[in-house]
C-alpha cells in the first residue's frame, strides 16, 4: 500500500497540494492509469463487503482514501450517477465503500497509484483553471473540467492522463452501482426467477428480431 503524505491545517488533516508535474508523474508511473482495472471476482467480493452493512446511521470510515480523497470520491461518483426518480445515487448504493474495498483487495500498487494520482490530477487541474481545488469549485466549474475529460475523442490536447483516469473511474463507479442491490433493482432485472409455464418468446419480439417459429 502506498503511504499518502498529509499535512495538518486549522481545518484538520488533509492532503497537501500537488503540482501538475507531480500529478502527471504519478499517473505516468501507473502506466497512464491503464492499471486501473479489476476482475469479476474482485467486484463480487467488494459487493458482498458493502451490501451487509446497509444504512447503519454511522459515517463509513475509509481505509484507503484520505479524508480529502474520500470527500472527492463521494462528490465525483454522484456526479456520474446522481439520484433520480427511479433510484438513489452512487453514494446511496455504497459505491465509495465499494471503491475503498477494491483498492485494498489484494496487492495492487499500480491500481492504487492510478486512483491517487488521478484524484490529485483533478484537483491540480481545477487549481490551475479556477484557483481552488475540485471540492471548492462551483457546479459549472466542475462540469467544465469533467466535460473536457469525459469524451476521449473530443478531449483537448494535453489532457490524456485526466481522460484515462476519469474513464476508468466512471467505469468503476458504474460497476459498483450496478453490482449493488440498488443497482440491480434500477436495472429492473427479471432473471433468477422460476417460470412455471414457459410459452416461448413473445410474438412481438420474434418479429422485431426477424425470427419466426419455424
Amino acid at each position: 500500500m502506498i503511504e499518502r503524505p498529509r499535512e495538518h491545517t486549522a481545518q484538520g488533516t488533509r492532503d497537501p497540494e500537488v503540482s501538475r508535474r507531480d500529478a502527471l508523474r504519478v499517473l505516468v508511473a501507473a502506466t497512464g492509469a491503464a492499471a486501473f482495472t479489476w476482475t469479476p471476482d474482485e467486484v463480487a467480493r467488494a459487493a458482498r463487503f458493502v451490501e451487509p452493512g446497509g444504512p447503519s446511521g454511522r459515517a463509513p470510515i475509509p481505509r484507503f482514501f484520505s479524508s480529502h480523497e474520500w470527500e472527492t470520491v463521494r462528490v465525483l461518483v454522484d456526479l456520474i450517477i446522481p439520484r433520480d426518480a427511479r433510484s438513489g445515487s452512487a453514494t446511496d448504493a455504497g459505491v465509495p465503500e465499494f471503491m475503498d474495498f477494491i483498492m485494498l483487495d489484494g496487492d495492487h500498487e499500480e491500481r492504487q497509484t492510478a486512483m491517487r494520482g488521478g484524484l490529485a490530477w483533478l484537483h491540480t487541474e481545477c487549481r490551475e483553471r479556477f484557483g481552488h481545488d475540485f471540492l471548492s469549485c462551483t457546479e459549472e466549474q466542475r462540469a467544465s473540467v469533467l466535460d473536457d475529460i469525459a469524451y476521449p475523442r473530443r478531449a483537448p490536447a494535453g489532457l490524456s492522463q485526466g481522460v484515462a483516469f476519469f474513464n476508468s473511474f466512471r467505469d468503476l463507479t458504474a460497476t459498483g452501482f450496478w453490482s449493488s442491490k440498488m443497482g440491480v433493482m434500477d436495472l429492473q432485472y427479471m432473471g433468477n426467477t422460476a417460470v412455471a409455464d414457459w410459452a416461448g418468446c413473445p410474438e412481438a419480439q420474434l418479429r422485431r428480431l426477424g425470427v419466426d417459429h419455424e
